[in-house]
This record gives structure tokens, sequence and C-alpha cells, in this order.
């Protein structure tokens, strides 16, 4: 058996370079070979294997990055200074000039250390900061230039910090939504994640002469590639794919990625066609970077390097013959340190691999101005949840909710009585999603989440009870249905709690089977005659037939991050009836119903959903357009 799958990976590669993935970078960027050319000659190896390891924050002290010459650090989903989530941005600027001062030099020239984070919805490991809806609300908005405006304000909190690397955006095409990371991709259309991942990139990074400038921080489109795509929306599993598919549905964002001066690409921990990405050298170096000219460098996720067969995390010499450039190795990097320099020493790893790492690396620090002068814990500015942002970020939860079924609710008068149900609305960690101060978006391996950690925001209930108020309403709450006055209205919030990869993968789509509480206080409104709207909550598409059925009025909310209050906008009319802002989010993924096959795709023929790719009603229309 193993060796018909050995024969069958090689015959599939071999079939696979009949396919042309070649096409012009359109990014025109200042010439730096002779200055990085230079300074590549004139390091040790040493200092050149230091280069390509990217240690975590809280397992390398500044001396040990200065001993080991590292180029790069990080911090994951629910890394911080001290590992205090309470740190400030005093604390967080403080690390990074430890590290940039422990950078090594090379003949009087500093090498400064490039440090990377997860910002993917916001500098959403920071208290305080602005956090936007996760990228699946903003596939909905469609709004390429809110996803640029986006991208701009994200970029100035995180260089508040001290910080100019973020690992975003993801730019992978979900094809089937069990994967728990569905949330974080655009859409399942291929055309749409393009669009819309081209401008976050372009407000990360800025353009023109703003381009890397002190505003701006170093984007990474990932995870290439296939990773939306892994057979039953297994994360990290195998996507079996012929290459022309792989092309045309999870290699098209890259295009539009790269010619926008994407200059760091995430290699994806899935496999293709039983070969991991990390030490797959036809599609890093053939494909990436010679056929589609990517002259940035590639970064690996997670310990990726782990996973190639034959490889541990702390000695792999095949990702870098494959094309990756820097070892993403959060504890294990003084054992990898020292094996890839022997292995570079006895020929293991060619010195040409090792020097074009360096060299793209390298390059990238040039654009970011870090032999130039700039300094990133020197940015004397603060810009975590500046009031633009914060609009901005209204803004866009207004623009993303989804209106997907309105038996003449909707808008409601905010001045009349209403009960609202649900125990997700008061707790804040619930509308964030996963990647929010913790990797999976809740307490987690000590650290501990309350609606404390976001200060200015409110909880969706806390939102929609003070603007009725305000309005001259009045509000009940209720956990179980219960009321001591019969409301005019329901507004019942429910769905999904957070979650983020791994642990966010499901084995069956239907809401209902674990939601029969909701149900049957839904049942109850309707002998009752009370009119039901539902905010759903979610990641990804769900099937919530039932819920639909019972509910007048049925609204996808997504995951919206802090500023909530742009579900007021919308779904509340004016005081005197009128409608004061359009539902205008149209559906980024088909919607399933119980009879849906899975996965569910806009090219899928044969398999019908309750809701279209596209769909979305209206108060003009009160239909799909």
């Amino acid at each position: 058996m193993k060796k018909l799958l050995i024969i069958f990976i090689i015959f599939n590669t071999h079939i696979s370079s009949s396919i042309d993935w070649s096409d012009p970078n359109e990014c025109k960027l200042p010439d730096h070979s002779e200055f990085i050319n230079s300074l590549v000659s004139q390091m040790t190896l040493e200092q050149k294997v230091g280069q390509i390891i990217m240690p975590e924050i809280n397992s390398v002290t500044p001396d040990q990055a200065k001993k080991y010459h590292f180029g790069t650090i990080l911090n994951g989903g629910g890394g911080f200074p001290n590992q205090n989530k309470n740190s400030s941005i005093e604390d967080w600027k403080n690390l990074s000039k430890s590290y940039y001062d422990s950078s090594t030099e090379v003949n009087g020239i500093k090498i400064p250390i490039l440090w990377g984070t997860d910002a993917v919805h916001g500098h959403n490991n920071v208290i305080g900061a602005t956090i936007f809806p996760h990228n699946i609300a903003l596939g909905a908005t469609r709004n390429e230039l809110l996803l640029r405006q986006i991208g701009e304000a994200v970029a100035k909190e995180v260089v508040s910090t001290g910080i100019i690397w973020t690992f975003a955006p993801t730019i992978a095409v979900p094809q089937n939504d069990l994967w728990g990371r569905t949330y974080e991709g655009y859409s399942e259309d291929p055309d749409l994640v393009s669009k819309l991942g081209k401008n976050f990139i372009i407000g990360l990074q800025g353009s023109g002469n703003e381009f890397l400038d002190e505003h701006h921080v170093l984007a990474t489109a990932k995870h290439f590639l296939g990773d939306g795509g892994t057979d039953n929306g297994v994360d990290q599993g195998d996507t079996i794919l012929d290459e022309i598919t792989l092309k045309n549905i999870h290699g098209q964002p890259y295009y539009d990625a790269i010619d926008s001066c994407a200059i760091s690409i995430m290699a994806s921990f899935n496999s293709w066609n039983g070969m991991k990405s990390h030490g797959n050298e036809y599609l890093l170096n053939n494909i990436l970077k010679s056929q589609m000219e990517f002259d940035g460098f590639i970064v690996g996720d997670w310990n990726g390097h782990g996973q190639i067969p034959g490889c541990k995390d702390s000695d792999c010499p095949q990702a870098l013959i494959a094309g990756v450039d820097i070892f993403m190795v959060p504890t294990e990097w003084e054992s990898l340190y020292w094996n890839t320099l022997e292995q570079v020493k006895s020929g293991e790893i060619p010195i040409e691999s090792l020097n074009e790492a360096v060299y793209r690396i390298l390059l990238a620090k040039k654009y970011l101005g870090l032999f130039d002068g700039r300094k990133p814990h020197e940015y004397n500015k603060n810009h975590i949840r500046d009031k633009s942002h914060v609009e901005l970020a209204r803004t866009s939860v207004r623009e993303s909710i989804v209106l997907l079924k309105n038996n003449d609710v909707l808008p409601m008068n905010p001045g009349k009585n209403f009960l609202i149900i649900g125990e997700q609305s008061k707790y804040i960690e619930n509308q964030m999603g996963g990647w929010t101060i913790t990797w999976q978006g809740k307490s987690w391996e000590g650290t501990n989440i309350s609606n404390n950690d976001f200060p200015n925001t409110k909880s969706i209930y806390e939102s929609l009870s003070s603007h009725i108020k305000n309005m001259g309403g009045r509000v009940e709450y209720s956990n179980d249905g219960s009321y001591k006055s019969k409301p005019d209205f329901a507004i019942m919030v429910y769905g999904e709690t957070p979650y983020a990869e791994g642990f966010g993968d499901i084995k069956d789509l239907d809401f209902s089977k674990t939601n029969k509480q909701n149900l049957k206080i839904m049942s109850k409104f309707l002998n009752e005659d009370i009119q039901v709207l539902s905010l759903f909550i979610t990641g990804r598409p769900l099937i919530v037939d039932q819920e639909i059925e019972l509910s007048d009025a049925f609204v996808s909310i997504w995951l919206p991050g802090t500023a909530v209050e742009g579900i007021n906008d919308v779904i509340f009319s004016n005081i005197d009836s009128s409608i004061n802002y359009d539902f205008s989010g149209k559906l980024p993924y088909s919607w399933p119903n119980a009879n849906s096959k899975n996965p569910l795709n806009l090219k899928d023929k044969d398999n019908q959903p309750r809701f279209e790719y596209g769909y979305g009603l209206s108060y003009e229309s009160n239909e799909n357009e």
C-alpha cells in the first residue's frame, strides 16, 4: 500500500509539471540587490542561520536572540510581553526595543530583528484594540475600499506597539464549511477573495510614496496552498485536487497578492495530494517563486516544518531546500539552529538555499526601512482604538450583516417594548470569535477572558438595550423566554461560541441538533403571537432551517467584533419609523439547508442551497437582488 502511494505521488507530481502557473509580477519596487548581496557576502554562516529561525517571544530572551543572531521573532495568538495579557502599550514597545538592541551586526551594519504578530482582525492580542469583524463578514460587504481602510487602521494600531509585521490576510478559499477556519476566509468565491485580499494588503502596507513607511506594516498572504480545500474540511488535512483546480480556486488570490507587493507569504499546514506544503518544492520553489515570480520570502507556520515526513521541530533540512525561508519554531529553536548550521556545513543543505533565504529576508527588511534608520519601538503615536477606527468598525458591521428573512418585522421601532433572550448576548467574547486575546478566543491555557478585557466595548445585549432605552423603548432580559410584561418584539441572540483552528472543526453543519432550548422558546413565542427576530452569531453558514421557520426575521451577524452598535443602525428604524440604514450585506458563502450536500459551493451545480451565494434582502427591495 505504501509503495502504491509513493508511486501515485510521484506520478501526480510528474503530471503537475504540465500546468503553467506563470504570470508576470506587476509589483515594481526599487532594486536593492547590490546592497543586499554585499551584506550577505559579509555574513558568517552562524549569522545567516540565525536569520532564518523565528522563535516565540515567551521562549527566547533578547540576550539569546543576540547570541544566536536571530532575524525574526513572533507572538502567536495569546502571546504577550511577560506573558501578561494586560501589558501596556509601553510594555510592548519596550520589548520591541530590547529585541532591536539585541540585533546582530555585520561590519557595523545592524540587521534589526523583525517581529511578527497574529493581528488578523485588528490588533487582537492587545487589550483595548479595535476589533473588526472577521473576514467572512468583510466578505459580505464586498466593499474593496472598506477593506483598504481597515488594513490602514490595523497597520496604525500594530505600529503603535512597536511591531511592523502581521500574519494577515488569510486569502484561503474555504470550500467546506466544516472547517474551523471558514470565518478566516472572505468567501468561497476566489474572485471575491482576490479583490478583498488585494485591497487589505494595500491598506496594511501602503502604496506609492507611503509603501511600508512608518505608518504601515508588512503583510503576509496565507496559507500557501490549498488550506481551504482539505478533504472533509479537516484542519491541516489533505487537499485532494488536480493541479488545474488547485490553481484556479486556491491559487488565484495569490496572483493579486503578489501584484499588490505582498513580500511575505506563509506556507500552509495542509498537504496537497499527500505531500505537506512545507516540504513541497514544486509548490514553493517551482510554482510560487519561479513561475509566479514571487520575490519575497516564505515563512513557515507554527512548527509546520516538523510535520514533513522524516522531520521534527528541531531538525528539518527538507523545508529550507523546498523553499521555506523562515522556520517558525516557537520553542525548539536552539536545537534547530545547531542542526541547521551543521547541515549547511556538511553540504546537506546547499549554501545556495541558505543564501537565497537570507537574501529574501534582508530585502524585506530593506523595504521596511530597517537599514535606513527605522526603529519600530520609536513610533511616537498611539492609534489604539482611534475614534476613526471605531467608526470604521461600526461601518463594517453595518455593511456586513445579512438579512435572510423578513416578514415585515424589520426595521423595528426602538420606542416599543422588547424582550432580549440569550446568554450569549451578554458575553463579549462571543461577538469576537477566535483569535481574540487568546488563540481560541476564550479562556485558554491559563489566560482568562471576561468582559473587562474589552474596555469601552458593549456586549450585544448592552448595545441593544441602551439604544432602545435611549429611544424611549422598554427592555426586559430573559434567558428562558419568560417575561413580566408581554413584549412587542423578542430579539433572540444565539449561535456559535468562540473557536479557532483545529478545535473549530465540526462533523455536522446542522445547528438545530444542539439548539433545542432556543427552538422551544421560539415555538412558545409563536403560540403567544410574539414576533421574533433572530440575530445569529456564526463563523460559517449552518443549517438553521427550524430557526428560520420559527423566526419572523433572521439576520446573520457573523462575528462582528467591538462595534456591535452597527447592528442597531440597521435593524431599528428611526423613532418616526423611517429607515435609518438599509441592509447591504450579501452572502459570501452558499447557505445550506437540511437537504444540501456538503461541500456546497458556488459552482456546484447539483447542490441546491437554502440561500444562494450573493443572497441578501434589503428594505428597498425586500427580495434578493
